[in-house]
C-alpha cells in the first residue's frame, strides 16, 4: 500500500510551570508524526529531551529517511521489520524513532480496527493507575497543587524533590492530601548520603518508591541496600540493554517510549526488567497526548504509571486515553492509541 507522512511542531503550555532539580518547564514542544494510507491516519509524538541530547530539531533532522523507511515497507504491521529499519537509520535519535513507532503502531490499529492494547492481548483493567507530578515550588504552592490533584481523583501523587529544604515540601503535600499514595523524584539531585538519609526521614512520611537519587548506578546501589524505600532507577536505565546493569542496584526500571525509542523497544525493556525481577513504571515527559497515548497502551504490563504528561498542560491539540480519577480508560479507545485532535 502507499503510505504518506507529514510532520508538525506543537508548542503547548504548562498550566503551572513545571520545575524539577536540573530546571523550569513553562512550555512543551512535541514533534508530532502522521503516517496515512489515504483513509486512515496514524498519530505520534515525542518530546525530546534536551538531557539525552535531543532537541525539536534533531528530531526533525532525522525524521525524513525514518518516514522514508515507513513509506518503502508500505506496511504498518510489519512492525518488527520497521523497528529494526528505523534503528539502523538512527540508533542516536530514540526520540524520532519513538514518534514514527507510535503513528506506526496508531494506523495499524486503525487499519484493523482494534486498540493497540488489544492487539498486544493485554488486559485493560490491569493498567495501573497513574500518578500525578507535583514540580518543585514554594511549599504552599505544591500543597496547593496537591491538594487539587487529590480533589480531582487522583490517589496516587508524586513529588519532585532537590532543593535544600525537600523536607518541607513533601510535609506540605502530605499534609494537603493526607489519603493519596506518594512517591518522590530526585531526578539525579541528591549523594548517596543525603538519600540514605532522607530515605528513612521519607519512609516514615509513607512513601512508597525512591526514584533516581542519585546520578550513578554505584550510588543507586548504596542507597537501596543501606536506604530504608525501594529505589527506581530512570536516567540509569534509558534501554533494555541498561537492565542488567542495574539490575543488583535498583527495585523498579522506569521506560519511556521517548527515551528507549519506540513501542516495541519499551516493551523488551519491561520484559528485561521482569527477567532480573524487577518492577516497571511506564513514564513520560510533559508532551502532548500525541507522545502520552500510546504509552498508555503499554501500561498493562507495567506496576506503576506515570503518564500525566499531558494532564500538565493548559491546552493540546490532541486528546488521547481519557483518564478518570487517576484511570486510564483504555476501554474507550476503539483503534490504535486513541490519538485525535482534540474538539
Amino acid at each position: 500500500m502507499t503510505l504518506d507522512s507529514a510532520v508538525e511542531r506543537v508548542t503547548s503550555p504548562v498550566a503551572d510551570d513545571f520545575t524539577i532539580s536540573r530546571g523550569t518547564t513553562e512550555t512543551a514542544t512535541t514533534v508530532v508524526v502522521r503516517i496515512s494510507d489515504g483513509r486512515h491516519t496514524g498519530v505520534g509524538g515525542v518530546a525530546p529531551a534536551a538531557y539525552y541530547d535531543e532537541t525539536p530539531d534533531s528530531v526533525e533532522a532525522a525524521l525524513p529517511d525514518l518516514l522514508t523507511a515507513v513509506e518503502k515497507a508500505g506496511d504498518p504491521h510489519a512492525q518488527q521489520a520497521i523497528a529494526r529499519r528505523l534503528a539502523d537509520l538512527a540508533p542516536e535519535a530514540p526520540a524520532a524513532r519513538a514518534a514514527v513507532s507510535a503513528a506506526v503502531h496508531d494506523l495499524a490499529g486503525k487499519q484493523a480496527g482494534e486498540p493497540v492494547y488489544r492487539r498486544w492481548g493485554l488486559d485493560p483493567e490491569a493498567a495501573p493507575p497513574t500518578s500525578y507530578t507535583v514540580g518543585i515550588a514554594d511549599p504552599e504552592e505544591m500543597a496547593d497543587r496537591a491538594a487539587r490533584a487529590s480533589d480531582a481523583g487522583f490517589e496516587v501523587l508524586k513529588v519532585k524533590v532537590g532543593t535544600e529544604d525537600d523536607r518541607a515540601r513533601v510535609r506540605a503535600v502530605r499534609e494537603a492530601a493526607p489519603d493519596t499514595r506518594l512517591r518522590v523524584d530526585a531526578n539525579e539531585a541528591w549523594g548517596a548520603d543525603r538519600a540514605v538519609e532522607m530515605s528513612a526521614w521519607l519512609a516514615d512520611q509513607g512513601v512508597e518508591f525512591l526514584e533516581q537519587p542519585c546520578p550513578t548506578v554505584a550510588g543507586l546501589r548504596e542507597v537501596r541496600e543501606a536506604g530504608h524505600l525501594p529505589v527506581a532507577a530512570d536516567e540509569s536505565s534509558v534501554t533494555a540493554a541498561d537492565v542488567p546493569a542495574v539490575a543488583d542496584a535498583v527495585d523498579i526500571v522506569v521506560t519511556k517510549l521517548g527515551k528507549c525509542g519506540g513501542v516495541r523497544p519499551a516493551a523488551r525493556q519491561v520484559a528485561a526488567a521482569n527477567a532480573h525481577g524487577l518492577e516497571v513504571m511506564v513514564g513520560c515527559m510533559v508532551a502532548s497526548d500525541a507522545a502520552i497515548a500510546p504509552a498508555c497502551h503499554l501500561a498493562p504490563l507495567c506496576d506503576y504509571a506515570d503518564l500525566d504528561g499531558a494532564l500538565l498542560l493548559s491546552q493540546d491539540p490532541y486528546e488521547g486515553v481519557p483518564v478518570v480519577d487517576g484511570r486510564m480508560d483504555l476501554r474507550a479507545v476503539d483503534a490504535g492509541t486513541g490519538v485525535r485532535p482534540a474538539e
